[in-house]
């Protein structure tokens, strides 16, 4: 009995027999997703600037220290404090960081309440695992 089938004949385990089983749930959820653009920004910007190992160790290295110069960023992370400025410049302007300046130290800082909770959640997310 050969047990193989053909490519044709198998079916994913995800595939759907109808093309839309709920009309009116895909209708409000697609009035209620973001826009293309916003999408884009997010993808590209947020989550995007997230991907970079280098940068997210930064912003950990926030979370959990709070305001830090350049130099402490550096040596926290193990990044060269060239590095460090060019994914801190990064950072800010894409509004993830903000910068206070005190003569010629600069001193680095979550920008905002949000930037803390993404990544309290996400790492919460991680902790949980498979529970």
């Amino acid at each position: 009995m050969n047990m193989r089938a053909d490519v044709g004949d198998v079916v994913g385990l995800d595939a759907c027999e109808l093309r839309m089983v709920d009309g009116p749930r895909v209708r409000r959820v697609q009035e209620t997703l973001p826009a293309p653009e916003l999408i884009e920004e997010l993808a590209n910007g947020v989550f995007g600037l997230l991907a970079d190992r280098n940068r997210l160790r930064l912003l950990m290295s926030l979370l959990e220290g709070g305001e830090l110069c350049v130099c402490d960023l550096a040596a926290s992370t193990g990044m060269s404090e060239s590095a460090t400025s060019h994914a801190l410049r990064l950072l800010r302007a894409h509004r993830v960081v903000k910068v206070r300046r005190d003569g010629r130290m600069a001193y680095y800082s979550l920008k905002d309440g949000h930037v803390r909770l993404l990544l309290d959640v996400a790492l919460e997310h991680l902790r949980h695992g498979d529970e």
